[in-house]
């Protein structure tokens, strides 16, 4: 089966302080599946290293207090896109980012407070039929 996944989570260095964020689980399972990397903040046009950004309200703002809405919305739709080409059903995408949290995110107020939530890229994703779990689900 192909799967969609947060290329963070496979090692690569696209997180907005430029660092991976490799998960043991997400490697074991690419020697035995397709794993397809994608960053949806890379994919929006988004920098790396870039500004922490969190969701707020119906928007995303980075923490110098621009909003970034129009970068997590181009790349999500961008991920959709990918998701398609390989007709992929399923995605493993990183808990807690506001573009890939899947369950959690951060509250908006770029203290480290987790709420109940989905990310931009996650929420797209489900709205299209493709089930979503994160790092933590494996």
């Amino acid at each position: 089966m192909i799967k969609l996944c947060s290329a963070c989570l496979l090692g690569i260095k696209c997180r907005y302080d430029g660092r991976s964020k490799p998960s043991d689980k997400v490697l074991e399972l690419s020697k035995k599946e397709v794993l397809i990397p994608v960053c949806p903040e890379q994919l929006g046009g988004l920098p790396t290293p870039r500004i922490p950004q969190e969701i707020v309200g119906d928007r995303v703002i980075n923490k110098s207090g621009e909003d970034v809405t129009e970068n997590f919305n181009k790349g999500a739709e961008e991920v959709l896109e990918i998701a398609r080409i390989f007709g992929v059903k399923e995605a493993i995408l990183k808990q807690k980012s506001p573009s890939c949290g899947c369950g959690k995110i951060s509250d908006g107020t770029f203290s480290g407070n987790v709420i109940d939530g989905d990310g931009v890229t996650t929420e797209l994703l489900k709205k299209n039929g493709i089930k979503v779990i994160s790092e933590e689900d494996i």
